[in-house]
């Protein structure tokens, strides 16, 4: 009999550390429906998130914010931090303007939000 022991322990010692693995606590995955609203909130953000970027890549707007004084790169970063909920307002702000109407409002109301963050950040 003790040949079959010596054969049968690295099995058992197998069997011993598979059971206990299998034991182990897991984490389980939640999954959820994702709504529909969700998906275009989504889908509105990289929209605004566009119309921004386009609106900041104009000459007219990078020489505006030079003249305040603010870097063209760390406004390029503070608007990629920005929320979607932001993003989403300030788009909107941009698209309600008039076609060649004074765009001096809203540039200033961009520069003023970016400019108020950076202070806040450097204060951190």
């Amino acid at each position: 009999m003790h040949p079959i022991r010596k054969k049968a322990q690295p099995v058992a010692i197998l069997m011993i550390i598979l059971t206990m693995l299998l034991s182990v606590p897991y984490q389980a995955a939640f999954a959820a429906m994702v709504e529909t609203e969700t998906m275009l909130d989504m889908s509105r953000g990289q929209e605004a998130r566009e119309t921004l970027k386009q609106f900041m890549a104009r000459k007219d707007v990078r020489s505006a914010i030079v003249s305040q004084g603010v870097d063209p790169l760390e406004a390029d970063a503070r608007l990629n931090s920005l929320s979607d909920a932001e993003v989403i307002q300030l788009a909107n702000q941009i698209d309600q303007l008039p076609a060649g109407g004074d765009v001096l409002g809203l540039l200033i109301a961009v520069l003023v939000i970016v400019i108020l963050v950076l202070v806040i950040i450097r204060l951190m």
